[in-house]
């Protein structure tokens, strides 16, 4: 008798045991069917093409250039994408005010989640700087690629990265 009850204990918890292993499968089968989703997802938008101007534009003449080859200013959303040790000067990139003094938004219009701003930037001198550049400045103090976004004014010259 107290065998059998003994035996029935170790069945009872090895079924708890099965069911939570089950539960655990599924959990990761579902893990894994996101990631692939994500994966694909990825690989449908191809991969990231970027290119500069050749000539200095303003802000919106740079943007135009972009879109007249298929692309637009660059975005740059996160660290993993960010460029600013490929290019040797400064350049504007997509992100901007101009419709709203102090509301960062990029040229798909989504809002800025993280800036990569240069030691107190932006600063808005003169109350007209709106377009945002890539400041290429490997010499002056404090600049690193994550932290290198300058506000300036939107009809300044300079070339765009374009995507």
């Amino acid at each position: 008798m107290i065998k059998k009850h003994q035996l029935q204990k170790k069945f009872n918890s090895l079924s708890q045991k099965k069911l939570e292993l089950e539960t655990r499968v599924e959990d990761l089968n579902a893990e894994k069917n996101q990631l692939q989703r994500d994966f694909d997802s990825l690989n449908k938008k191809g991969p990231v093409c970027l290119f500069m101007s050749t000539e200095l534009k303003s802000w919106s003449d740079s943007r135009q250039y972009c879109r007249d080859r298929g692309a637009d200013l660059l975005i740059i959303n996160t660290e993993e994408k960010f460029i600013s040790s490929l290019v040797s000067e400064r350049v504007w990139i997509g992100l901007s005010d101009r419709e709203q003094e102090g509301n960062m938004k990029w040229v798909d219009n989504s809002t800025l989640k993280q800036g990569f701003w240069f030691k107190d930037q932006p600063n808005n001198i003169g109350g007209n700087q709106d377009c945002i550049e890539l400041n290429f400045n490997r010499g002056k103090m404090g600049w690193s690629p994550l932290n290198s976004w300058n506000d300036l004014q939107c009809f300044d010259k300079k070339k765009g990265i374009c995507e």
